[in-house]
């Protein structure tokens, strides 16, 4: 009798071990499942991340017939937004921003640093992006414009020119 109650419970300690046992499938699973929501996570993001839009800088000269040389700007890309200034003086039609951010704070940062370098930089605001722009430089005319975004692109390689038709 001794050696069956043995046999039996040696049975149901084997029985209890193997069943609780970890299948190599289940952690694959829950694996595959969490590398599923993480890429869902990482393209929702890239979706709605903010990415300005690159284009490309495209100064071509031409010649008239007096032989000198002239710039045309009627190809140099402008984006236009509907912005509000928040800090600073008023905007002309052409404007160099050089940052843009989602927070005020940082805008603020480099606000101050433009107008300790002595440019009259202003801070405008986009509600449709929610986004702060820090304008370096605005002027009336597009070829002003262009000519100091080129002088910027030295410090700010990602300057671009606002078009405010207010």
């Amino acid at each position: 009798m001794k050696k069956f109650l043995v046999i039996v419970a040696g049975m149901g300690i084997v029985l209890a071990f193997s069943s609780c046992k970890s299948k190599e499938s289940a952690y694959r699973q829950a694996y595959d499942k969490a590398k599923a929501q993480e890429a869902a996570i990482t393209e929702e993001t890239n979706v709605y991340q903010d990415t300005p839009e690159v284009t490309p800088f495209v100064d071509t000269p031409y010649i008239d017939n007096s032989g000198q040389q002239e710039q045309n700007y009627d190809n140099v890309p402008v984006r236009q937004e509907d912005v509000s200034v928040v800090g600073g003086g008023a905007l002309k039609a052409y404007s160099v921003v050089v940052g843009s951010f989602s927070v005020k704070s940082n805008a603020d940062g480099l606000v101050s640093r433009l107008r300790s370098r002595g440019y009259d930089a202003q801070l405008a605001y986009n509600s449709a992006r929610n986004m702060y722009r820090v304008v370096a430089t605005t002027y009336n005319d597009k070829a002003s414009a262009v000519q100091s975004r080129t002088k910027l692109r030295g410090e700010f390689p990602d300057a671009w020119l606002l078009y405010y038709g207010r």
